[in-house]
């Protein structure tokens, strides 16, 4: 049995916590990704809603869970995030590192627009 938090979660609550400080008011562009998908969101915050998402779910040709879908995701949310209006968030990897597909993903909506 283990006592306290894993790695992952240590690492999940520093993320946060930084982000909490820095964020001025901006939304934030989370990511989360498993075994077979990788899915990205702009959260408002201060109005608790979601302004803009995209996943694999949606059906990406050359499969799910490598850094091309990834890619894809990326330029997706963040053409919906420019259409809903936003164009500067702060970059929510959660616990997860920052390399392989979560950098991909970042990368690619830097390159359509985000602010980051």
């Amino acid at each position: 049995m283990s006592k306290g938090l894993s790695l992952f979660q240590k690492r999940r609550r520093r993320t946060r916590t930084a982000l909490a400080s820095r964020a001025g008011g901006r939304p934030r562009l989370h990511v989360h990704r498993s075994g077979k998908h990788i899915y990205a969101q702009v959260i408002d915050d201060a109005a608790g809603r979601t302004v803009a998402a995209a996943s694999t779910l949606s059906g990406h040709e050359g499969g799910t869970a490598n850094v091309a879908a990834a890619t894809a995701v990326g330029t997706r949310v963040a053409e919906a995030a420019k259409a809903a209006g936003v164009t500067r968030v702060v970059f929510d990897r959660g616990g997860f590192l920052f390399h392989g597909r979560v950098k991909a993903l970042a990368e690619a909506a830097r390159a359509a627009g985000l602010e980051f």
